[in-house]
């Protein structure tokens, strides 16, 4: 479905090019076996069917990896993927490790080293597999140029470019590009739209007939030289998104039913800045500046035969995080880290309501918020034998949060977050990992203001009194290396949760009632995770693998409108994923399928019950590297046109005392596109 800020037209155009600019950290003892540690290097031999172009080949071809991109969350500590470039994090929050990873070119790649469970001198940021990128340092000038170009069903056509540079003067390197593009919604469509009362007698039959597209570009920029002893990186980025929805529901009996339009204007600002320097033979110091800044303007407007309504948001938001860590290499054997970070968040948002011309009130619609919040930490790796890794760390956290503007509010909050986890190799192929930590939730702004969607009429009420969500989260897995290149991964997870952030009535002094974000109480969570990598050489296939993923997820909490007990909103009880690439180095080309599960997930507000239901995601595709700098590539996206449904059980009033007053089901289809992509890279 549509992210609400798509770069999927954007990476469509084609890879980038990063850097010549290396902090070149081997993350392990090179003496030692890889595989007595838990690592396990990878050439650019290995990848060589598949003629990479970027890292992010590279990276989605590791043997039992899945990247993770990290979570959306503020703060520097908490937000970090599971890819380190040359032993450290990339010094950028808004940059996604997926796009740093386009920008890197395969022929800069030494090696990509797998660690799994931990190994000394690595900060596994909570995560039990890690995969750290080691580029080799150059003095030549890439550059790429990438077009790309998106056919849609209904007649649409849509364009992306990407041009991208980086380059060397004297110690100084240097990296610049421009990503923009278009993308279309495709949880828009066409498709039926029932209503029916609780008897199943028809309300509203009518066609819905809808239509999204984000226009968007992203500037970025770094610099990176050696200073003081150390080595110094500024980097900036700047990212502007246009998304405007048109939606006609046309009744079955002729003429307009409903008709509704969201414009959303977006503007991003990123500036950063690190520094690391050693201060010995095994003692090395890192200093991280961060300043983000994201204005947002939202206009939607809804009317009928008998009401035109109006919602209005504008929100500004700033963040400035200070961040300092203090590293050393006791022994090849065990490593330390001693780090603190502190963050200053701030919200101002005014939000405006109207129905018929008349403003209607609505709980949190303008408010103030700032966060101070700091954060310190210890950490420690310790390779006890050849074949059982200790990783563990203590973070402690403390906020204090106020509000002004319709809600004034003071509160302050404090959290210790250990964790504790231990990898034991039994051999080289088969390695088994326990973890245990305490995790905090971070409070998100947009739960501390009003939102709508106008054109299925909920309105959800700001709620700037919330506690981040707390859970222990215990975690095994048991990993199996086979063949030359399979891996499987079988991972078990349960979180005993409080706090938990869900829905719950709030109501106003006038007698209203609207849904708002709330702590509902305890909840659990468990999660059984299979990741398969299946090379097929060995069944008959030369040059073809198999990858997948999937996790199944169950989860419960007492309903606050009723008491009885529930799973978790917005928790899908199933995901997964396959994909199949067939490597063709005599035709240059590979081929292969993608395939994006379906899902499921469902919201219990206090009046309605809604349920989305998305189809299987299929994108066959073909690519062609006549020459090892062009790369043509050529895919289908949604070949089973697959769509999306929406289910919305509504009320007459509280669920616990009010019967069923409408059933509403949209069953929106969105169609094929057909996508080809050329790029060029440049020097070299």
């Amino acid at each position: 479905m549509y992210q609400r800020y798509p770069l999927a037209a954007l990476t469509a155009a084609g890879a980038l090019v990063s850097p010549a600019v290396t902090l070149a950290q081997a993350p392990v003892d090179p003496a030692t076996p890889a595989s007595a540690q838990g690592v396990t290097s990878y050439g650019p031999d290995f990848f060589a069917d598949a003629r990479p172009t970027t890292a992010l080949d590279m990276i989605e071809r590791l043997p039992g990896f899945v990247l993770d991109g990290g979570d959306n969350v503020r703060g520097f500590e908490g937000a970090a993927g599971n890819v380190l470039i040359d032993g450290r994090r990339p010094a950028s929050k808004s940059d996604s490790l997926e796009e740093i990873l386009r920008r890197t070119p395969a022929a800069q790649v030494v090696r990509i080293d797998l660690i799994r469970g931990g190994a000394p001198g690595i900060d596994m940021q909570g995560k039990s597999v890690m995969a750290n990128l080691v580029r080799a340092e150059t003095n030549s000038m890439q550059g790429l140029i990438a077009l790309a170009d998106r056919q849609v069903y209904d007649g649409r056509n849509l364009l992306g470019l990407r041009v991208e540079g980086s380059g060397r003067v004297g110690e100084l390197a240097w990296e610049a590009g421009l990503v923009g593009g278009q993308g279309p919604d495709d949880g828009a469509g066409q498709g039926p739209r029932v209503r029916v009362d609780s008897q199943g007698v028809p309300l509203i039959l009518s066609d819905v007939d809808s239509e999204g597209l984000g226009t968007n570009a992203a500037l970025t920029g770094a610099v990176e030289r050696p200073l003081m002893g150390g080595q110094f990186r500024a980097n900036g980025r700047l990212f502007v998104d246009h998304f405007e929805y048109d939606e006609r529901n046309l009744g079955r009996a002729g003429g307009p039913l409903e008709i509704s339009h969201d414009d959303i204007e977006l503007a991003e600002t990123e500036l950063g800045a690190s520094f690391s320097r050693p201060l010995g033979p095994r003692t090395s110091l890192e200093l991280i500046g961060l300043r983000q800044t994201a204005e947002e303007t939202i206009e939607a407007t809804f009317e009928d035969p008998v009401e035109q309504v109006r919602f209005a948001l504008e929100s500004d938001t700033v963040e400035t995080i200070g961040r300092g860590v203090l590293r050393w290499r006791q022994t090849e054997a065990l490593s330390w880290e001693l780090g603190a970070e502190t963050a200053l968040n701030t919200l101002q948002s005014q939000t405006r309501f109207d129905r018929n011309g008349a403003p209607v009130a609505l709980p949190a619609a303008n408010v103030e918020v700032e966060e101070r919040r700091s954060e310190v930490f210890l950490k420690a790796a310790w390779r006890a034998t050849p074949r059982l890794t200790l990783d563990s760390a203590l973070r402690y956290e403390a906020s204090d949060i106020t509000a002004g503007g319709d809600v004034a509010l003071e509160k302050a909050l404090a959290f210790a977050k250990p964790r504790f986890s231990l990898a034991w190799a039994h051999d080289p192929r088969n390695q088994i990992r326990f973890s245990l930590e305490r995790s905090v939730g971070q409070l998100d702004f947009d739960d501390f203001v009003a939102s709508s969607s106008l054109n299925t009429g909920v309105l959800t009420a700001g709620n700037p009194d919330l506690d981040p969500a707390q859970e222990w989260l215990l975690e095994a897995a048991v990993e199996r290396r086979f063949w030359n290149s399979g891996a499987a991964v079988v991972t078990l997870r349960r979180a005993e949760i409080t706090d938990v952030v869900d829905r719950a009535p709030v109501r106003l002094a006038g007698g209203g009632v609207y849904d708002a974000p709330a702590n509902i109480g305890e909840g659990v969570r468990e999660e059984l995770a299979l990741t398969l990598t299946l090379p097929l050489e060995r069944l008959g296939v030369k040059g073809a693998q198999l990858r997948g993923e999937a996790t199944w997820r169950r989860s419960a909490v007492d309903d606050p409108t009723t008491g009885e007990s529930r799973e978790i909103s917005g928790l899908r009880p199933l995901e997964w994923e396959a994909h199949y690439t067939h490597d063709l180095p005599a035709w240059k080309s590979v081929w292969g399928l993608d395939v994006f599960g379906g899902w499921r997930e469902t919201y219990y507000r206090y009046d309605e019950i809604s349920t989305t239901k998305l189809r299987t995601f299929v994108v066959p595709f073909v690519e062609w590297k006549p020459r090892p700098e062009w790369v043509i590539r050529a895919e289908i996206p949604n070949l089973t046109e697959r769509g999306v449904r929406r289910t919305r059980t509504v009320y007459a009033g509280p669920r616990d005392v009010s019967p069923i007053a409408y059933v509403e089901d949209r069953d929106i289809q969105f169609g094929r596109m057909y996508r080809l992509r050329i790029s060029r890279t440049l020097g070299g």
